[in-house]
């Protein structure tokens, strides 16, 4: 690492999954290998093509919200504030003891309030204007969450939304990793979340005809690597990271997840939803990330792989993995969590950064279920269907949205004197 760089580490974790309401559960149930897939309950899916999703399942906004307030959101924000507390409590911060001014928020959704849309559109097109909420535009914005949180909290630091499809989240972590790196704060709380399994979000991606259709079989369906794969399973939910400067961690005491040593952000310059072929982009954001960590490829164990169960997906990352590690890409383990849990969309690259660190933590890697019949183009090590243990000291994170936004976040297994 950089050494006249200011050093950052994971203080705080907190999540909402399809398969678990906290930290604790989503990482028993990742690495149990459980599928977070099933029918779609939120709305009558007769007319639909797909019909299954990976939806959020006993939430209580409530225990985070106070009722009033959980009317006046949607879903996504519901989503960000649990996460955000879970993250905060879990970080043992004493803000009647911290300079505000210097702790911030960035915290992204890649499209937002969804149900806010689809509900007061309804009101526009069979009720008129009149009846469009007032509420409507400050529930629907992406930055919302952003706001809300520093609202919670009375923190004043650096505080925006980013907005990049499925990279969206991966892109708050790096902003505020560059922010704490540059002094513009000690504490960033980072993240995102999504909340877009309704009527009109399930109806576009069908109509791109890049959803699964695998109907008879939820459970089954998101398959990454495997040769029958046949589309993304829809997810929802939402994470928080709480970075803080190394000096200000130790200073107070604070249990240290894992270190953020590095970051690589590229554009494809190719195509609104197809990768660049051979992965171009993907190669350079993670070569970029292993290079700003002072590294060598040969010292990554693990990738958290974006693997979204699509045909070109897979294979370009494959094909990515394989330019950047040579030889070593065979030694790697690799895994998708959206195997278990769909994609989360904004809210990805923060769900997948906080399992990436659980397996730094534990040692355990996450396994990619449903691999049963392995893509002869897709020929690395998956870890298939069971959990490994093993020591990871270096992962790296990928996520690649549409626009061709790319995000490779690179953690490592604390080491004070590193």
């Amino acid at each position: 690492m950089n050494n006249n760089k200011r050093r950052v580490v994971i203080t705080g974790l907190g999540a909402v999954t399809p398969i678990g309401n906290n930290v604790d559960d989503f990482w028993k149930n990742l690495i149990a290998g459980k599928s977070g897939v099933g029918k779609i309950t939120g709305f009558d899916t007769k007319d639909y093509d797909t019909k299954i999703a990976a939806e959020i399942k006993g939430f209580d906004p409530t225990l985070y919200i106070d009722k009033k307030s959980v009317k006046r959101m949607d879903p996504f924000t519901h989503y960000a504030l649990a996460s955000a507390e879970m993250a905060y409590q879990d970080s043992n911060l004493n803000l009647e003891k911290e300079d505000k001014d210097r702790i911030g928020v960035i915290f992204g959704s890649g499209i937002g309030g969804m149900w806010t849309y689809y509900y007061q559109t309804r009101e526009l097109f069979f009720n008129g204007p009149q009846r469009v909420s007032p509420l409507f535009v400050p529930m629907m914005i992406s930055d919302i969450a952003a706001g809300y949180i520093s609202m919670r909290y009375g923190i004043k630091g650096p505080n925006y939304a980013t907005t990049s499809a499925c990279a969206t989240s991966s892109h708050a972590i790096a902003s505020s990793f560059l922010h704490i790196q540059r002094g513009d704060a000690d504490v960033m709380f980072c993240g995102g979340s999504e909340a877009a399994i309704c009527p009109i979000g399930i109806a576009g991606f069908n109509s791109m005809k890049a959803m699964s259709t695998r109907n008879d079989e939820p459970e089954k369906a998101s398959r990454p690597f495997d040769s029958l794969r046949d589309g993304f399973v829809m997810g929802e939910g939402g994470a928080v990271l709480v970075l803080e400067e190394l000096e200000h961690a130790l200073n107070r005491g604070a249990k240290i997840y894992a270190e953020l040593n590095g970051i690589g952000l590229t554009a494809d310059a190719y195509h609104i939803t197809a990768p660049a072929p051979g992965g171009e982009g993907a190669v350079r954001s993670m070569s970029i990330a292993i290079k700003d960590a002072n590294l060598q490829p040969t010292d990554v164990d693990y990738i958290n792989a974006h693997g979204t169960s699509t045909p070109l997906n897979d294979k370009t990352e494959t094909e990515a993995i394989k330019t950047v590690f040579g030889e070593h890409a065979y030694k790697l383990l690799i895994s998708s969590n959206k195997s278990m849990i769909g994609h989360l969309l904004g809210a990805a690259g923060a769900v997948e950064a906080v399992a990436t660190i659980k397996t730094i933590t534990d040692s355990i890697v996450p396994p990619t279920i449903n691999l049963e019949n392995p893509d002869p183009e897709c020929d690395l090590n998956y870890v298939p269907n069971v959990a490994i243990k093993k020591e990871i000291k270096a992962a790296i994170s990928n996520t690649f949205g549409f626009g061709g936004h790319n995000a490779s976040l690179l953690f490592t297994k604390f080491n004070e004197k590193f």
